[in-house]
């Protein structure tokens, strides 16, 4: 049997997400960049069902606005009944990848009222993930890349490479934009997309892209079914006062380190590392009177401290 062309391996893709994820969603909006990936999604999402294409100017090339009018307009060419662009403001912490995701996800979310977003992170994406997060020692959290359902963001390309976005856009005739940071390597994600992998795929004889995907997928597995346990034996240890340190000091430490995020997440904690989950921990596992562990909050101009009182841990706020 012949394989199917491109724009029908992404339609089928697409409808295959949908059925399982989005059977309930009479509409989707999809982020447009105007790049090869993104165009190709949204030229196919808006044969499937109404498409609102949404499409974020972070202002940081010059021509911003032009490219992303560009983009507006290949959107309403393709059939969505809607293309709006959101300008942004790109701010510095994290550095310039993390701020212009930030910006980028909180303009989406805004924009999209209730409907689902789709994005257009492929196969190729999911490797770099995978790699960027061993390299950092992030764990299997980081490892486990991103999920192809996680509402409201959809990724239904997950499955899928560049090269067949690519030929998505050259079989409907589209033309994409190709962005300049896409190859500049101060990025780190720019080395490891033309310096890294194709390395890897030369000295582990190909195939490199598609086993980190199934790395992926396989710890993903592992880390929902320890995250639903960990949400179980937070219940169980949750007390208005604070943790209980007696329910959860005998755990194991992959779902003891779980409950403490868990706690610390749900009492306001942001921007959590391992070694500060870690530090925390200690303070269940290695207590010798030793003082709290500061995290982010989220609240403004506020520092949030968690410390160990008697058999609990418990959180305190300290203004800025």
């Amino acid at each position: 049997m012949d394989r199917p062309g491109p724009v029908a391996a992404l339609r089928s893709a697409l409808t295959r997400h949908a059925d399982t994820w989005l059977a309930d969603s009479p509409s989707w909006c999809v982020a447009l960049s105007g790049g090869p990936d993104s165009l190709a999604l949204t030229a196919v999402a808006a044969t499937v069902r109404p498409t609102t294409a949404l499409i974020v100017d972070h202002a940081l090339q010059p021509g911003s606005a032009e490219v992303a009018e560009a983009a507006r307009r290949q959107a309403v060419e393709v059939g969505c009944v809607a293309a709006r662009v959101l300008a942004v403001r790109v701010g510095a912490a994290g550095g310039p990848e993390a701020a212009a995701r930030t910006a980028r996800y909180a303009a989406l979310d805004s924009a999209r009222a209730t409907a689902p977003v789709l994005l257009a992170h492929t196969l190729d994406d999911q490797a770099e993930t995978v790699l960027l997060g061993l390299g950092r020692g992030s764990g299997p959290r980081s490892l486990a890349g991103m999920r192809a359902a996680d509402p409201p963001w959809h990724r239904p390309l997950l499955g899928l490479r560049r090269r067949d976005t690519r030929a998505t856009c050259a079989e409907l005739g589209l033309t994409a934009w190709d962005d300049p940071h896409n190859t500049d390597r101060r990025f780190t994600r720019v080395r490891l997309r033309t310096e890294v992998l194709p390395l890897l795929e030369d000295v582990l004889g190909g195939g490199v892209a598609e086993a980190l995907a199934r790395t992926a997928a396989a710890l993903r597995e592992d880390t929902e079914a320890l995250d639903a346990m960990a949400r179980s034996e937070l219940d169980e240890a949750a007390a208005a006062h604070g943790l209980a340190v007696g329910a959860i000091a005998d755990l194991p430490a992959a779902l003891r380190l779980r409950v403490v995020r868990g706690w610390l997440l749900t009492g306001g904690a942001t921007d959590l590392t391992d070694g500060q989950i870690r530090a925390v921990d200690a303070l269940v596992t290695g207590w010798r009177g030793q003082g709290g562990v500061a995290v982010g909050c989220d609240r403004p101009r506020t520092r949030l401290f968690a410390q160990r009182r008697g058999g609990f841990l418990v959180l305190r706020t300290e203004p800025v």
